[in-house]
């Protein structure tokens, strides 16, 4: 049977016991899909080959790097693409868990949407801090319930998964993964390519596995270092920044439907405007700003 679609991943090193822990749960998490779903593993980070050995999955370590060392997003697209199997490719982070309704979600939407067309979505975070058992008959059932308890929807602006057609994205900027920007341009491009950018949120619960960043330059964030910076300006610089919000349809009770976020589109492009040449210094811009990341806050 041929997979309706092909995950990919470039984990972070296994050399945390921790993150490790995650990236496991998250890639078995992927495996316990079913038949429908490739699992790809990309990159040559330490520890990677032993798990996609021990795991079973196919592994492809040879990735192109930028100046400091970071796997491209370009090269990491390339190589699953040509690996692939499947008509349909799903990025995702090595922290992602998904539930069997992913696959139903991605079901629905290539049905109705075949060609021209992005599915995001937003997730769901969670603090988990020991193995998964995928082996056990209530597992998502013990999931959705940890969700309900004890999980935090994320904001629209943190974007974990992309699911396209094949022959997608076949042409992008040299960006560093692991570092913002990047995933904010993928939607600018869909939009601006025609395409349908759908918002699977209220049809799947994705799971984010909380987890710290000392894996990262300083332990900072992301979001703080220069690679990311740099990310900004190969995208095109702040105004290219778009978010879940700026998805036009939505997957609804397995309908993918036009959707209509005037208000928010609004905010947002007054943010971007105020942002565009740096921190507004005047107190009203500043006031004006604050007021309206309040609101998109509120709205998220």
């Amino acid at each position: 049977m041929k997979p309706l679609v092909t995950l990919f991943s470039a984990p972070k090193p296994f050399d945390r016991e921790h993150i490790a822990m995650i990236q496991r749960n998250a890639i078995r998490s992927w495996l316990a899909l079913g038949a429908e779903v490739e699992v790809l593993l990309i990159g040559d980070e330490p520890g990677l080959a032993e798990v996609a050995a021990e795991l079973g999955v196919r592994h492809l370590p040879e990735v192109a790097r930028n100046e400091h060392g970071t796997p491209l997003v370009s090269s990491i697209f390339a190589l699953a693409r040509e690996a692939a199997s499947a008509p349909y490719l799903c990025y995702l982070n090595g922290d992602i868990v998904l539930l069997p309704d992913f696959v139903d979600a991605i079901r629905a939407v290539t049905t109705q949407t075949p060609e021209g067309f992005l599915m995001v979505g937003r997730r769901w975070d969670v603090d988990i801090t020991a193995p998964l058992d995928f082996g056990a008959a209530d597992w998502e059932d013990r999931l959705r319930a940890e969700v309900a308890a004890r999980g935090r929807l994320h904001s629209p602006f943190g974007i974990d998964y992309f699911v396209f057609p094949k022959g997608a994205f076949a042409d992008m900027p040299p960006f560093a993964v692991g570092r913002a920007g990047w995933d904010n341009w993928m939607i600018y491009h869909a939009r601006e390519q025609g395409w349908k950018v759908i918002d699977a949120t209220e049809a799947t619960t994705v799971i984010h596995q909380n987890h710290d960043y000392a894996h990262l330059p300083g332990g900072q964030p992301h979001y703080r270092l220069e690679e990311s910076q740099e990310n900004v300006r190969l995208a095109g610089g702040r105004s290219h920044m778009f978010s879940i919000w700026e998805a036009d349809y939505r997957l609804v009770n397995g309908r993918v439907e036009r959707m209509f976020r005037p208000h928010i589109v609004l905010l947002r492009r007054i943010e971007l405007g105020l942002q565009r040449r740096g921190f507004p210094r005047s107190r009203w811009k500043q006031w004006v700003l604050k007021a309206v990341q309040f609101a998109l806050r509120r709205l998220a």
